[in-house]
């Protein structure tokens, strides 16, 4: 099966500290290990950026929020578990991640995947993955595989083939922003 084959692929890519290009549980994105630094630079190399900026860790289940921030309200998981549009969470005082993906603000953008595919990547690699929309501009997300471009592609290591030929227009995570006094912002609906 083709999913099973580009999880076995791409595990070897990420323990590398390279890149791999993947459909999301939103858009296509540009993955790599959100725990190495170098990785992480290679990242950004390629999105021809510098600062920490539209990056998001992936996660597999709620409670890994507990190794990956500091900033823990037991009501982040019921809000997590109500949501059904996948839903990107900025939190303050990240923990056990690499310092090139926190922001200059000191807080790091992270999301509990529902989808199958990354969700077993991430079990498998036994780390969360960095991900950032699979463009070189900011002023689109590619939501089908077909518009992604060829300087991306060519400058991954690994592109994963499952879910290439899908025609369904995805679209990008809600964002919201949970403050320390426990009150939630909404940055992107």
């Amino acid at each position: 099966m083709l999913f099973e084959q580009d999880i076995k692929n791409a595990l070897p890519i990420l323990e590398n500290g390279d890149l791999i290009l993947f459909p999301s549980d939103t858009v296509w994105a540009i993955g790599c290990d959100a725990t190495n630094k170098d990785a992480v630079e290679k990242l950004y190399l390629l999105k021809q950026q510098r600062v920490p900026e539209n990056l998001v860790v992936l996660i597999h289940h709620e409670q890994d929020l507990l190794k990956y921030t500091r900033q823990q309200n037991i009501r982040t998981f019921d809000y997590i578990k109500g949501v059904h549009h996948p839903t990107t969470v900025v939190y303050d005082d990240p923990a056990g991640l690499a310092e090139n993906i926190i922001d200059l603000d000191g807080t790091v953008a992270i999301r509990v995947v529902k989808d199958d595919f990354v969700s077993s990547l991430i079990i498998q690699f036994g780390k969360p993955l960095l991900s950032a929309t699979a463009n070189q501009e900011d002023h689109y997300y590619p939501c089908m595989f077909s518009e992604i471009e060829n300087e991306v592609l060519n400058g991954v290591d690994y592109v994963v083939k499952y879910r290439r030929e899908e025609t369904i227009h995805h679209e990008p995570s809600s964002i919201i922003k949970w403050n320390t006094d426990g009150s939630i912002s909404i940055l992107r609906p």
